[in-house]
């Protein structure tokens, strides 16, 4: 079985977002970039599914600027098989939004292949949480999202996915999109011989038009601006106090 675990380049989670004084966008000069928390998850768990003997091939696939070959090499250190990298923007603040992700996507896996699909829930820079859903729609295929447990058979996957409510697990079909949560799996830390090891791995290079996808934007980003600043806290006295101030100036009592 093949697997396609698309991964994204965001700025490091460990990272303090700055604007940019016009409101623009996000400052990216000088930043640390890594792979989307949740695609780190999605490669763990594809790379597990190996090690049990259910899945044959890895391939990681990043869309954006050159530079998310940094990325890919990432994903073939921690045990990918192969990668693809679709060049869609000269740009560093140009992100390409889902649907063209989504297209781009179904292009490669209409050339691939795979039986499954193991995506992260959301990127950490947009939190658009779409991808994959629209993966699905315009492939046709089951779709499973906030997967926090993943058991693979010949033709079909059961998912535990997490809800409001509670957990919740169903059956779907293969071939399948799995979006994956964050209690699934602890991605693994790339050890420096696979590091030396990814570097010898396959990384194909393609662009947007080689594949027919328009990746024009239609969205418009009008201002970006920082969250509000956090009220300092007041300590009182005692209980009295406390319920005279949730009542009177907070009006929640």
């Amino acid at each position: 079985m093949k697997v396609i675990v698309p991964v994204k380049r965001v700025i490091d989670y460990n990272v303090k977002v700055r604007v940019k004084a016009d409101g623009s966008g996000v400052d990216l000069a000088n930043v640390k970039m890594s792979m989307n928390p949740f695609d780190e998850i999605a490669v763990e768990e594809a790379i597990r599914l190996k090690e049990a003997g259910k899945v044959e091939e890895i391939v990681a696939v990043s869309i954006g600027v050159k530079q998310s070959q940094e990325t890919l090499r990432t994903a073939l250190a921690m045990g990918a098989d192969r990668a693809i990298l679709i060049v869609a923007s000269e740009d560093v603040h140009n992100d390409i939004e889902p649907l063209a992700v989504a297209k781009l996507l179904k292009a490669v896996i209409d050339e691939e292949k795979p039986e499954l699909v193991l995506c992260g829930k959301q990127a950490i820079d947009n939190d658009m949480n779409a991808t994959g859903q629209m993966l699905s729609a315009l492939l046709g295929w089951s779709q499973a999202t906030y997967a926090s447990e993943v058991a693979l058979e010949s033709d079909s996957a059961t998912v535990t996915r997490e809800v409001d409510g509670g957990l919740q697990t169903i059956k779907v079909k293969l071939p399948a999109i799995i979006s994956v949560d964050l209690r699934l799996n602890e991605p693994r830390y790339a050890s420096l011989p696979n590091i030396m090891k990814a570097k010898k791995k396959p990384l194909d290079e393609k662009t947007a038009a080689d594949l027919g996808v328009d990746v024009t934007p239609r969205l418009e980003i009008v201002k970006t601006s920082e969250p509000a600043e956090r009220a300092a806290g007041v300590i009182v006295s005692d209980v009295a106090e406390l319920v005279a101030k949730l009542k009177d100036e907070a009006g929640v009592i």
